[in-house]
């Protein structure tokens, strides 16, 4: 099946060595810093940066992927900080969070085309509990043409606003707190370009 060798291909990535970077995302970390911490959950938390950072700020963390290769990174990264989080692995296409259950749901580099990333967008959405946040950090459209990294297929990548829509259309009760494009670094050098949306459940 397409999703056996989806994730097989990623269990390849994450045992050749550390790929995402060191330490969590600066976009989130702009995003959610501020935060009173309270119960987060991480959706398709690769080797858990993000995770293991809101643990060691006082979260107390679900983190969750479909590579065990991925969550094994993710388990001795936690126990090198000295922080603890729940890994999960489950598959984001068959499996959804309890609805209304976290302070704060984080979703990072996760690039689905456009007809996968609704469903899984929507049920993370679903998950957010009264009062708490969604953040989701992607690379904008302009990384592609703009930027350093992430996907070639520009089909995959999104624009603050086209989250916003997308959280509007399908989820009510969401006031839009952060909707920006953060670069990395001012042009004209190249660096990274994010799309980041922070909303909160009312």
């Amino acid at each position: 099946m397409i999703d056996d060798q989806r994730r097989a291909d990623w269990n390849e990535r994450h045992g050749h060595g550390w790929f995402e970077g060191e330490g969590p995302n600066a976009a989130l970390q702009r995003g959610v810093a501020h935060l009173p911490v309270g119960t987060a959950l991480d959706l398709a938390t690769g080797g858990g940066t993000n995770a293991v950072w809101l643990a060691s700020i006082g979260w107390q963390v679900t983190a969750v992927d479909w590579s065990p290769v991925a969550l094994a990174n993710g388990r001795a990264e936690a126990d090198r900080v000295g922080v603890s989080v729940d890994w999960l692995e489950r598959d984001l296409f068959t499996w959804s969070p309890t609805p209304r259950s976290y302070d704060l749901v984080t979703i990072v580099y996760l690039h689905l085309p456009p007809n996968e990333r609704r469903p899984v967008y929507v049920a993370a959405a679903d998950a957010v509990a009264p009062g708490g946040r969604l953040a989701i950090v992607g690379h904008d459209r302009l990384n592609a043409t703009e930027g350093e990294g992430g996907p070639p297929d520009d089909g995959r990548l999104f624009t603050p606003d086209e989250l916003t829509l997308l959280l509007r259309t399908d989820s009510s009760g969401f006031e839009i707190e952060r909707a920006e494009t953060i670069r990395r670094v001012p042009p004209p050098a190249r660096g990274p370009i994010d799309a980041l949306l922070v909303a909160r459940r009312q």
